[in-house]
Protein backbone atom coordinates (compact mmCIF):
# COMPACT_ATOMS: atom_id res chain seq x y z
CA UNK A 1 0.00 0.00 0.00
CA UNK A 2 2.97 2.19 0.01
CA UNK A 3 1.49 3.86 -3.28
CA UNK A 4 -1.39 5.38 -1.58
CA UNK A 5 -2.46 8.50 -2.70
CA UNK A 6 -2.87 11.00 0.44
CA UNK A 7 -5.78 12.78 1.00
CA UNK A 8 -6.94 15.76 2.14
CA UNK A 9 -10.48 17.03 4.03
CA UNK A 10 -11.17 20.46 3.44
CA UNK A 11 -14.21 22.10 4.64
CA UNK A 12 -15.97 24.38 3.20
CA UNK A 13 -14.17 23.18 -0.29
CA UNK A 14 -17.38 23.93 -2.51
CA UNK A 15 -15.92 28.12 -3.15
CA UNK A 16 -14.00 30.92 -2.32
CA UNK A 17 -11.01 29.93 -0.09
CA UNK A 18 -11.73 25.96 0.57
CA UNK A 19 -12.13 25.27 -2.84
CA UNK A 20 -8.49 27.21 -3.97
CA UNK A 21 -7.28 25.16 -1.06
CA UNK A 22 -8.84 21.88 -2.79
CA UNK A 23 -7.57 22.66 -6.53
CA UNK A 24 -4.05 23.33 -5.04
CA UNK A 25 -3.72 20.06 -3.10
CA UNK A 26 -5.06 18.10 -6.31
CA UNK A 27 -2.17 19.87 -8.42
CA UNK A 28 0.01 18.80 -5.64
CA UNK A 29 -0.76 15.54 -6.67
CA UNK A 30 -3.18 15.07 -2.92
CA UNK A 31 -6.80 13.53 -3.29
CA UNK A 32 -9.39 15.71 -2.06
CA UNK A 33 -12.65 15.37 0.18
CA UNK A 34 -14.24 18.43 0.68
CA UNK A 35 -17.58 19.14 2.49
CA UNK A 36 -19.87 21.71 1.48
CA UNK A 37 -23.13 23.32 3.84
CA UNK A 38 -25.59 24.22 0.89
CA UNK A 39 -24.02 24.11 -2.17
CA UNK A 40 -24.09 20.55 -3.63
CA UNK A 41 -23.81 21.62 -6.90
CA UNK A 42 -20.90 23.91 -6.57
CA UNK A 43 -19.11 20.99 -4.59
CA UNK A 44 -19.90 18.64 -7.13
CA UNK A 45 -18.26 21.28 -9.78
CA UNK A 46 -14.97 21.04 -7.79
CA UNK A 47 -15.01 17.60 -7.21
CA UNK A 48 -15.26 17.14 -11.16
CA UNK A 49 -12.45 19.81 -11.67
CA UNK A 50 -9.98 18.21 -9.58
CA UNK A 51 -11.12 14.70 -11.26
CA UNK A 52 -10.31 16.40 -14.55
CA UNK A 53 -6.70 16.87 -13.65
CA UNK A 54 -6.41 13.21 -12.52
CA UNK A 55 -6.76 13.00 -9.11
CA UNK A 56 -9.67 11.66 -7.15
CA UNK A 57 -12.38 13.72 -5.47
CA UNK A 58 -15.21 13.78 -3.64
CA UNK A 59 -17.80 15.80 -1.51
CA UNK A 60 -19.65 15.33 1.87
CA UNK A 61 -22.64 17.33 3.24
CA UNK A 62 -21.58 18.91 6.73
CA UNK A 63 -22.76 21.32 8.93
CA UNK A 64 -19.68 22.33 10.77
CA UNK A 65 -21.23 24.22 13.33
CA UNK A 66 -23.55 21.35 14.22
CA UNK A 67 -21.52 18.85 16.82
CA UNK A 68 -24.35 16.54 16.89
CA UNK A 69 -24.06 15.67 13.23
CA UNK A 70 -20.26 14.83 13.39
CA UNK A 71 -20.74 11.39 14.07
CA UNK A 72 -23.11 10.34 11.14
CA UNK A 73 -20.37 12.46 8.90
CA UNK A 74 -17.30 10.13 9.92
CA UNK A 75 -19.62 7.60 9.13
CA UNK A 76 -20.04 8.13 5.58
CA UNK A 77 -16.17 9.70 5.71
CA UNK A 78 -15.90 6.28 6.24
CA UNK A 79 -17.59 4.87 3.33
CA UNK A 80 -16.13 7.07 1.00
CA UNK A 81 -12.75 6.45 1.79
CA UNK A 82 -13.32 2.46 1.19
CA UNK A 83 -15.29 3.21 -1.95
CA UNK A 84 -13.75 5.97 -3.66
CA UNK A 85 -9.91 5.92 -2.02
CA UNK A 86 -9.64 2.04 -1.32
CA UNK A 87 -8.36 3.24 2.03
CA UNK A 88 -9.53 3.78 6.02
CA UNK A 89 -7.77 6.70 6.75
CA UNK A 90 -6.44 10.27 5.62
CA UNK A 91 -3.45 12.29 5.99
CA UNK A 92 -4.57 15.94 6.00
CA UNK A 93 -7.34 17.97 7.64
CA UNK A 94 -7.68 21.55 6.74
CA UNK A 95 -10.61 23.30 8.79
CA UNK A 96 -11.44 25.68 6.66
CA UNK A 97 -15.29 26.06 6.72
CA UNK A 98 -16.68 29.50 8.11
CA UNK A 99 -19.31 32.55 8.06
CA UNK A 100 -18.55 36.14 8.35
CA UNK A 101 -21.07 38.31 10.32
CA UNK A 102 -20.40 42.23 10.72
CA UNK A 103 -21.29 43.60 14.12
CA UNK A 104 -20.67 45.81 16.25
CA UNK A 105 -19.60 44.64 19.79
CA UNK A 106 -22.86 46.43 21.64
CA UNK A 107 -24.85 44.97 18.81
CA UNK A 108 -23.70 41.87 18.43
CA UNK A 109 -27.15 39.68 19.19
CA UNK A 110 -26.03 36.14 21.25
CA UNK A 111 -27.60 34.17 18.18
CA UNK A 112 -24.73 35.71 16.36
CA UNK A 113 -22.41 34.72 19.01
CA UNK A 114 -23.08 31.50 18.92
CA UNK A 115 -23.53 31.02 15.08
CA UNK A 116 -19.81 32.08 14.96
CA UNK A 117 -18.92 30.06 18.16
CA UNK A 118 -20.41 26.69 17.07
CA UNK A 119 -18.39 27.10 13.78
CA UNK A 120 -15.23 29.00 14.06
CA UNK A 121 -14.37 27.25 17.48
CA UNK A 122 -16.70 24.35 19.01
CA UNK A 123 -17.16 22.97 15.59
CA UNK A 124 -13.06 22.84 15.09
CA UNK A 125 -12.33 21.52 18.40
CA UNK A 126 -14.52 18.34 18.11
CA UNK A 127 -14.39 17.87 14.25
CA UNK A 128 -10.64 17.61 15.10
CA UNK A 129 -11.17 15.43 18.15
CA UNK A 130 -13.18 13.03 15.81
CA UNK A 131 -10.86 12.73 13.05
CA UNK A 132 -8.07 11.57 15.50
CA UNK A 133 -8.33 7.81 14.31
CA UNK A 134 -9.42 8.38 10.89
CA UNK A 135 -6.01 10.41 10.54
CA UNK A 136 -2.45 8.54 9.61
CA UNK A 137 0.30 8.97 12.11
CA UNK A 138 2.32 12.05 10.84
CA UNK A 139 -0.32 13.47 9.10
CA UNK A 140 -0.86 17.26 9.51
CA UNK A 141 -3.62 19.50 10.21
CA UNK A 142 -4.40 23.30 9.41
CA UNK A 143 -6.56 25.44 11.07
CA UNK A 144 -7.43 28.90 9.95
CA UNK A 145 -7.61 31.94 11.75
CA UNK A 146 -6.99 35.72 10.28
CA UNK A 147 -5.56 38.72 10.38
CA UNK A 148 -8.17 40.24 12.37
CA UNK A 149 -6.42 38.05 15.31
CA UNK A 150 -3.16 40.36 15.24
CA UNK A 151 -4.96 43.75 14.52
CA UNK A 152 -8.49 45.13 15.15
CA UNK A 153 -11.23 46.36 12.73
CA UNK A 154 -14.53 47.18 14.58
CA UNK A 155 -17.15 45.01 12.93
CA UNK A 156 -15.33 41.96 13.70
CA UNK A 157 -15.04 41.42 17.31
CA UNK A 158 -16.85 38.21 18.56
CA UNK A 159 -15.62 36.63 14.92
CA UNK A 160 -11.68 37.57 15.85
CA UNK A 161 -12.13 36.46 19.01
CA UNK A 162 -13.08 33.00 17.89
CA UNK A 163 -10.19 32.72 15.99
CA UNK A 164 -7.88 33.77 18.55
CA UNK A 165 -9.26 31.20 20.43
CA UNK A 166 -8.39 28.53 17.56
CA UNK A 167 -4.82 30.03 17.47
CA UNK A 168 -3.93 28.65 20.73
CA UNK A 169 -5.65 25.43 20.44
CA UNK A 170 -3.72 25.46 17.60
CA UNK A 171 -0.50 25.11 20.22
CA UNK A 172 -2.15 22.68 22.07
CA UNK A 173 -2.62 20.72 19.17
CA UNK A 174 0.86 20.70 18.02
CA UNK A 175 1.55 19.57 21.52
CA UNK A 176 -0.84 16.79 22.76
CA UNK A 177 -0.58 15.25 18.80
CA UNK A 178 3.38 15.72 18.31
CA UNK A 179 3.75 12.12 20.24
CA UNK A 180 1.97 10.70 16.36
CA UNK A 181 3.87 13.00 14.47
CA UNK A 182 1.24 15.03 13.65
CA UNK A 183 2.28 18.42 12.58
CA UNK A 184 -0.37 21.06 13.23
CA UNK A 185 -0.26 25.25 12.16
CA UNK A 186 -2.65 28.11 11.57
CA UNK A 187 -2.82 30.00 8.23
CA UNK A 188 -3.67 33.33 8.82
CA UNK A 189 -5.50 35.13 5.76
CA UNK A 190 -5.63 38.87 5.71
CA UNK A 191 -8.85 40.32 4.06
CA UNK A 192 -9.42 38.34 0.43
CA UNK A 193 -11.88 39.01 -2.03
CA UNK A 194 -14.30 36.05 -1.93
CA UNK A 195 -17.97 36.30 -1.22
CA UNK A 196 -17.17 35.69 2.57
CA UNK A 197 -19.38 37.78 4.67
CA UNK A 198 -21.53 38.90 1.78
CA UNK A 199 -18.57 39.38 -0.14
CA UNK A 200 -17.55 43.01 1.25
CA UNK A 201 -14.09 43.08 0.54
CA UNK A 202 -14.68 41.93 -3.41
CA UNK A 203 -17.52 44.37 -3.83
CA UNK A 204 -17.32 47.57 -1.74
CA UNK A 205 -14.94 49.77 -3.84
CA UNK A 206 -14.22 51.71 -0.40
CA UNK A 207 -13.12 49.06 1.41
CA UNK A 208 -10.90 47.15 -0.98
CA UNK A 209 -9.27 50.34 -1.40
CA UNK A 210 -8.85 50.91 2.61
CA UNK A 211 -7.11 47.57 2.82
CA UNK A 212 -4.91 47.66 -0.20
CA UNK A 213 -3.62 51.20 1.29
CA UNK A 214 -2.81 49.46 4.32
CA UNK A 215 -1.07 46.47 2.87
CA UNK A 216 2.35 46.59 2.09
CA UNK A 217 2.03 45.06 -1.26
CA UNK A 218 -0.22 47.57 -2.49
CA UNK A 219 -3.63 45.37 -3.16
CA UNK A 220 -6.19 43.01 -0.89
CA UNK A 221 -5.55 39.46 -1.52
CA UNK A 222 -6.91 36.90 -3.95
CA UNK A 223 -8.10 33.39 -3.24
CA UNK A 224 -4.98 31.71 -5.39
CA UNK A 225 -2.82 33.83 -2.84
CA UNK A 226 -3.86 31.24 0.07
CA UNK A 227 -4.36 28.18 -1.90
CA UNK A 228 -1.22 27.35 -2.61
CA UNK A 229 0.27 28.16 1.10
CA UNK A 230 -2.16 25.17 2.57
CA UNK A 231 -1.26 22.85 -0.30
CA UNK A 232 3.02 23.20 0.53
CA UNK A 233 1.91 22.84 4.45
CA UNK A 234 0.80 19.27 3.47
CA UNK A 235 4.06 18.28 1.22
CA UNK A 236 7.55 16.88 2.48
CA UNK A 237 9.35 20.06 2.70
CA UNK A 238 7.10 21.58 5.33
CA UNK A 239 7.04 18.64 7.47
CA UNK A 240 9.46 20.97 10.03
CA UNK A 241 6.98 23.25 10.34
CA UNK A 242 4.97 22.79 13.19
CA UNK A 243 2.70 25.44 15.68
CA UNK A 244 2.82 28.30 13.66
CA UNK A 245 0.58 30.90 12.95
CA UNK A 246 1.27 32.22 9.11
CA UNK A 247 -0.01 35.27 8.22
CA UNK A 248 -0.37 35.38 4.49
CA UNK A 249 -1.98 38.95 3.92
CA UNK A 250 0.73 40.72 1.84
CA UNK A 251 1.81 42.67 4.75
CA UNK A 252 -0.98 44.09 6.23
CA UNK A 253 -1.43 46.91 8.76
CA UNK A 254 2.10 46.43 9.46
Amino acid sequence: MSTQSKIALVTGGSRGLGKNMALHLAQKGIDVILTYNSKKDEALAVVKEIENSGRKAAALQLNTGEVSSFDAFFEEMKKVLKNTFNTDRFNFLINNAGIGIHASLAETTEEQFDALMNIHFKGVFFLTQKSLPLIHDGGRIINLSTGLARFSLPGYGAYAAMKGAIETLTKYQAKEFGARNIAVNVIAPGAIETDFGGGAVRDNAQLNQYVASVTALGRVGLPDDIGGVVAFLCTEEAKWINAQRIEVSGGMNL
